[in-house]
């Protein structure tokens, strides 16, 4: 059955709903790249469950997960323990443990696999947590948040008690779960390919009060692809040379040489030698004897490009102030680097967990069509006016609603 867009005008669909049935219903290679950040497991609750039975007046404080009483596995169940109600949820990340949290990505990633072009690429950015109980009413969860000011700090430390995922069940306490990890290897033996494992840097991090190990300042971003041979533009996301000018002058940047040309004399230079070898970067190189200049490719050997260097698989990013009701939004700067390199001119760009629709900012920025997916609509609400939507003309009604 098809799903019915919550927004659907100016190259931007948000869809409402779980993200395995809203992908289920999209038709095959619609998508060109997936730039996601899925919630982290057992770490927040984004509001999108529902108390049934048990007393009105109860804050449901206490409560436990519940045996399944229902064939659809998204659709989480916890118990109160004060009145009895039991809380139905379908929101990733208060899994009852690890691996069933780990299987329900599985389940979206195998709709992703399906919608994706062959040639497509996705990116996926995955937080670790520890194993650990419940949070109590004096523990400070600033640490992970992008949230500012007094009401934000409110709303998140309800949030990460309410969550009330008992870490423990699979590793014993303060141990690091390695759930990225785990769930790229979960991946790879699902067929897809991992072709980078970035380590997100994060500068501006907040400081942890904790006391016996280091604080956390990374998280993981994996590039994965359906097969061998994808569309990668490794020259969109290229760094600047500091001195692109001493390229062709084979100039030396620093060091006893410095502004020499490579220490090589005119004398030299005249006969062909320069500070890369005997050939230059538009001859052909035909060795004159037995690993004469080292040359496998016959080409120049010089690593250096003019439209820059390559990026690297560790991203320096400072995270950016969200001062809206979301509390694990990344900064614009990932997806606008995923999807210039991942993207082609005019793609797709689809986002299963929208969220604040950051993924959606970079791909209009970039000249991309938008796909996001969110459980809940208020959040597609945010993303509408952080994308400067008109909600009272060419959108869905519901969004305005």
């Amino acid at each position: 059955m098809t799903s019915i867009p919550f927004w659907d005008s100016d190259g931007v669909t948000l869809h409402c709903g779980d993200a395995t049935d809203v992908l289920s219903a999209m038709p095959d290679s619609s998508v060109h790249c997936v730039v996601t950040s899925p919630p982290y497991y057992g770490l927040r609750d984004y509001g999108t469950g529902r108390w049934v039975g048990g007393a009105r007046d109860c804050e449901h404080s206490k409560v436990r997960h519940a045996a399944a009483e229902t064939d659809d596995p998204a659709l989480q169940h916890r118990r109160c323990e004060r009145c009895g109600a039991l809380r139905e949820d379908r929101q990733h990340g208060l899994e009852a443990t690890p691996q069933d949290y780990i299987n329900r990505l599985r389940d979206v990633f195998a709709q992703l696999h399906r919608v994706l072009v062959p040639d497509g690429t996705v990116w996926l950015n995955l937080g670790d947590s520890y194993s650990a109980q419940p949070p109590g009413r004096t523990r400070d969860p600033m640490a992970n948040s992008t949230l500012h000011g007094a009401a934000a700090a409110t709303t998140l430390r309800d949030s990460v008690r309410a969550a009330a995922v008992d870490r423990t069940r699979a590793l014993p306490p303060k141990n690091l779960l390695g759930m990225p990890w785990r769930t790229a290897f979960a991946l790879q033996a699902d067929g897809w390919i991992l072709r980078n494992a970035i380590i997100w840097h994060k500068p501006n991090a907040m400081p942890e009060s904790v006391q016996d190990r280091l604080s956390n300042r990374y998280e993981t971003i994996f590039l994965l692809t359906r097969q061998r041979k994808y569309y990668f533009d490794l020259d969109a996301i290229r760094e600047p040379l500091a001195r692109p000018e001493a390229i062709g002058q084979h100039i030396v940047i620093g060091g006893n040489n410095k502004g020499r040309h490579a220490g090589i004399d005119a004398t030299a230079r005249r006969r062909g030698h320069t500070a890369t070898g005997r050939y230059g970067a538009n001859r052909t190189a035909m060795p004159r004897w037995r690993g004469d200049s080292l040359a496998p490719t016959g080409r120049q050997h010089d690593a250096r490009h003019p439209s820059g260097k390559n990026p690297g698989d560790v991203w320096s990013m400072s995270t950016r102030p969200l001062r809206e009701a979301h509390f694990a939004a990344f900064p614009i700067d990932i997806p606008l680097r995923c999807i210039a390199a991942g993207c082609p001119p005019q793609g797709v760009v689809l986002d299963p967990f929208s969220g604040a629709a950051t993924t959606g900012m970079a791909a209009r920025r970039l000249g991309r069509e938008y796909v996001g997916i969110d459980l809940n609509p208020e959040y597609h609400r945010i993303g509408i006016r952080r994308l400067r939507l008109d909600s009272g003309s060419n959108g869905d009604a519901r969004a305005a609603a």
